[in-house]
């Protein structure tokens, strides 16, 4: 009884505080009120509920008292009542609408409630934080970073509690902030400030979280369709710096090489838009290929698709210093003797490959391959007999196309007994492996009939290279025709159904198979963020210069 007496004494006294603080014409003379308004802050719980209205109500007239008034403010904010709690949440924003000074503060307050777990609680504080974005998105959004930065000098004590609070941080910013893009980081000085924030923080970032922050600063105006090269530039080197190509290569590292496939996955629509691939080739040219068979093979195939893809945009330098390197990979895959088992996969992408870059630098083909090509440079080395190198990589190629037209003979025949079995098939287990076998037989059907389509105009002494897309790689999306198809290489019938998506090889199922190359990328960066998960870390992170977990 006692204590519902206090509790009625305590409320008694607030209201008294509030009204004399409102009638007054110069409030600033009524500090003992205010103080008193503070204090009651730690009595019960309903006196508490109308302090947490209070102190922000008056905070202006008391500047003397700010630190006071915002402590104690924090203080109920994290209360043991929810009513009390959501009280002293919904009052923080109030501290900054007349003194903006304290909004980063109060920011940095809030960032940490966002882990409450009663869904009122969790609303009151996203509401909070984005009145607060709206008041000054700049500042509000360096103060929101700050619980997303590194994990380094982070005790162990209160590393759990850290990694909740980031995910959650991450989680709001995804779901809360950035599909506010149009209203709230629509003026440029903000998005370049927001860039720079992204930039900042991801020293520490897992792989998913990677892919949210590029596809929400691609997303933005300053990056647009009508962006300068400059600006496309500036993601790519953001990209660059995950695939982190200033570091060694160790082969024995499956994480970084899963890392640079990733990015040079995620860099390759910016190439297409003027920003330089020259990094990205030239680490691959100096790191990667001197170990390329010691690989696992699965990513080795990964990796001469994106390098398919990126040769288009390989300058005329960088066509030159890798073309060496990629003869004497295609020499590996383009075997002399016929064999049961090849992968046509990654032939179909050498070949892709080494037409563009011969296209850029032909003449270096005539110490590689034997070729007569005159430029009137010196580096055509006319004078000098290369026809062993021409000898030799003919008789590849002309073993590698007997192959072809031998698996598409052998593919072609045993659809017929494929679909006979389908109609057998009595179980759904059963269709589903016919399915299968039929997808890759399609598959290395496209894939072989794009190499036909490559190494017949290789034959010639001064052959011609393919400079453009007229060959449309097994694993992409077939375009829909705008007029009469187009040879695949000048003077040559076009092979049918060079299209859509390809296999490692005729006996093995492709890893490739029914996607195309952004696919690889959205599953490997797939199922970070699901609602509920405990740790902030529960999906593949990058691993080195700071990042921790491993990726794979």
């Amino acid at each position: 009884m006692a204590e519902a007496t206090d509790d009625s004494n305590d409320i008694e006294k607030l209201y008294e505080f509030g009204e004399r603080l409102n009638e007054a014409k110069d409030k600033s003379q009524h500090r003992q009120e205010y103080e008193g308004i503070i204090a009651a802050a730690n009595g019960s719980g309903k006196a508490k509920q109308l302090a947490a209205q209070l102190i922000p109500k008056f905070f202006k007239f008391f500047p003397q008292l700010a630190e006071q008034a915002i402590e104690q403010q924090w203080y109920l904010s994290e209360d043991e009542e929810l009513g009390v709690r959501v009280q002293a949440i919904r009052g923080l924003p109030l501290f900054c609408k007349d003194t903006p000074e304290h909004l980063s503060k109060i920011v940095d307050i809030l960032g940490p409630l966002l882990v409450a777990g009663e869904n009122v609680e969790r609303d009151a504080v996203h509401k909070a934080l984005m009145t607060l974005l709206r008041q000054d998105v700049k500042t509000s959004l360096t103060a929101l970073f700050k619980h997303i930065g590194s994990i380094e000098d982070r005790s162990a004590e209160d590393l759990s509690t850290w990694e909740s609070i980031r995910e959650k941080t991450l989680l709001f910013l995804r779901d809360k902030v950035f599909p506010l893009k149009m209203e709230l980081l629509k003026p440029e000085e903000v998005q370049k400030h927001i860039t720079t924030l992204v930039k900042q923080n991801l020293q520490d970032v897992t792989a998913a979280e990677f892919k949210m922050f590029m596809d929400f600063l691609k997303s933005l105006s300053l990056f647009g369709r009508d962006a300068p090269a400059e600006r496309i530039q500036e993601l790519v080197e953001i990209i660059e710096g995950q695939a982190d190509l200033d570091a060694q290569f160790n082969v024995s590292d499956a994480d970084h090489i899963e890392r640079y496939i990733l990015c040079l996955s995620m860099a390759l629509p910016f190439f297409k838009r003027g920003a330089s691939a020259i990094k990205f080739l030239n680490y691959l040219n100096k790191q990667i290929v001197p170990v390329f068979d010691k690989l696992p093979e699965e990513r080795r195939l990964d990796l001469l698709k994106n390098l398919s893809e990126c040769s288009l945009y390989a300058t005329t330098q960088d066509s030159r210093q890798l073309l060496p390197s990629l003869v004497q990979l295609l020499k590996k895959y383009m075997v002399r003797r016929k064999i049961e088992e090849i992968n046509y996969t990654c032939i179909e992408c050498l070949l892709y490959t080494f037409h563009h870059l011969a296209h850029k630098a032909p003449n270096a083909t005539n110490s590689l391959c034997g070729y007569k090509i005159v430029t009137g440079q010196p580096s055509d080395r006319l004078g000098e007999d290369f026809s062993e190198q021409y000898k030799d990589f003919t008789e590849r190629l002309s073993t590698v196309e007997d192959l072809a037209r031998a698996m598409i003979k052998k593919l072609t025949q045993g659809m017929s007994d494929q679909n006979k079995a389908m109609a057998a098939a009595k179980t759904e287990d059963e269709k589903d492996a016919i399915k299968t076998q039929k997808q890759n037989a399609t598959f290395t059907l496209r894939a072989c009939n794009n190499i036909l389509a490559m190494t017949q105009p290789l034959h010639t002494k001064t052959p011609t290279f393919i400079g453009d897309q007229k060959v449309n790689l097994s694993w992409k999306e077939v375009a829909k025709p705008s007029g009469p198809s187009t040879a695949a290489v000048a003077g040559q019938k076009r092979p049918a159904a060079t299209t859509n998506v390809s296999s490692n090889n005729a006996t093995k199922k492709g890893r490739g198979a029914g996607g195309m190359q952004h696919q690889l990328v959205n599953k490997a960066f797939a199922g970070i963020y699901d609602a509920g998960r405990s740790s902030g870390r529960g999906g593949r992170s990058w691993r080195g210069r700071g990042r921790r977990g491993s990726y794979r």
